[in-house]
């Protein structure tokens, strides 16, 4: 039986543990023109369904750390009293540039009094030794998470959204995070263009059966946001968006699947509202967590 993410905190720190989102400057490498597709063709758009704020138009803007995390703080406060945080690098591709100027960052961030966890959004393809060297020193001062944007196992719907990188690049990453003591989170897609149930349930497997065990998930229904390669391709070629139900009956297929102990860190996302366009569903977040947990409350310790 898998494990709420809330929980796994409070079992741990004995209270609710709050994430901010932070920005640390970074850019992608499909977004530079470092990844070169197989037809020569440079990457520059990122992942066909990132928009422009990188997967993080509710991260801080980017300002010296301090202001970052207190501003967050700020926006928590509105509505609790909390003073634990996980400082949550989650916009673009957080090992990827000058690995001082990330040491120095990071460094000042994880010593922070009110910072317990430090959690880093990152590619696998991103993950080199001097990045190792860093953990390694960060993890010794508190609790350092990478999350790894996997997204699906299967290799057309990679390329088809210029994810960039292949499998076997995933798995290289995974294993060195883990021999250095790293908790790795993978994050998954439901919903991409052409995947069935049955491979999305796939992806579930092949992280279930990792060894060693995978650390967290997260799990989100594919979004169609305004301004992304994707938008545009959906208008000219709709292709099957995923029900409520329907996708909530693949996490509990999922939760199934995954291993005892499996900390789910999220099931479900949250598009801005002025750029979503599909599925209109997820707007209504009341509706879309009532309809998630009926399903899946048996399944979670």
């Amino acid at each position: 039986m898998a494990v709420r993410l809330s929980d796994y905190l409070k079992n741990i720190y004995g209270e609710k543990v709050y994430r901010l989102s932070l920005s640390s400057g970074c850019t992608c490498p499909n977004r530079d023109g470092s990844i070169v597709m197989p037809d020569g063709t440079p990457l520059t758009g990122g992942c066909t369904f990132c928009s422009e704020g990188g997967s993080g138009e509710f991260a801080a803007d980017i300002a010296p750390i301090d202001v970052q995390i207190e501003e967050a703080k700020k926006w928590i406060r509105n509505k609790t009293d909390a003073d634990r945080f996980i400082a949550y690098f989650q916009s673009y591709t957080n090992t990827y540039g000058d690995i001082d100027r990330l040491k120095a960052l990071y460094m000042e961030t994880i010593k922070r009094e009110d910072i317990e966890i430090l959690s880093l959004g990152t590619r696998p393809d991103c993950i080199n030794s001097d990045v190792l060297d860093m953990l390694r020193e960060l993890k010794e001062i508190k609790p350092v998470w990478i999350e790894l944007g996997l997204q699906t196992i299967h290799e057309k719907s990679a390329e088809i959204f210029h994810r960039g990188y292949r499998l076997s690049v995933f798995e290289e990453a995974y294993h060195k995070l883990k021999d250095i003591g790293i908790e790795v989170i993978a994050h998954v897609i439901f919903g991409l263009p052409g995947e069935t149930k049955e491979d999305m349930l796939a992806t579930i497997k092949y992280l279930a059966d990792l060894e060693p065990s995978l650390d967290g998930i997260k799990i989100q229904n594919l979004q169609i946001l305004k301004g992304t390669q994707l938008y545009d391709e959906y208008k000219e070629d709709p292709f099957h968006i995923l029900t409520l139900d329907e996708y909530a009956e693949l996490l509990e297929q999922s939760f199934e699947i995954l291993p005892k102990n499996t900390v789910v860190h999220r099931m479900t996302g949250d598009g801005p509202r002025a750029l979503l366009v599909e599925p209109l569903w997820s707007l209504n977040k009341k509706n879309v967590l009532n309809t998630i947990n009926r399903k899946v409350n048996h399944l979670f310790l």
